[in-house]
């Protein structure tokens, strides 16, 4: 799981992105419309990551097409040590 992270999260011109989403649903679960509208980014922005997460088991799903949730898979919640530190690594890049 940690190679994967490193790639949905640093290893991708996207990832920073993914990395504020997946902090986010760590707060709280949300649908995409909600994310989109709490950082800042379009929905077609999120939607596109969402799905990049979730085809790498990183984020998982609950309710209806529309509206779904999403919040960290168990996966992630698992290795939530090493998707700290890849988003605390990214935060030091950018700065």
């Amino acid at each position: 799981m940690e190679a994967v992270l490193w790639q949905v999260l640093a290893g991708t011109r996207g990832g920073p992105n993914r990395a504020r989403i997946l902090r986010a649903l760590e707060e709280r679960p949300r649908n995409a419309h909600q994310l989109s509208e709490d950082l800042e980014l379009s929905y077609k922005t999120v939607r596109h990551h969402l799905d990049v997460l979730q085809d790498n088991d990183v984020v998982t799903s609950s309710g209806e097409q529309y509206g779904e949730v999403y919040l960290p898979s168990e996966r992630a919640r698992a290795t939530w040590d090493i998707v700290e530190r890849i988003i605390t690594e990214l935060e030091g890049v950018e700065s």
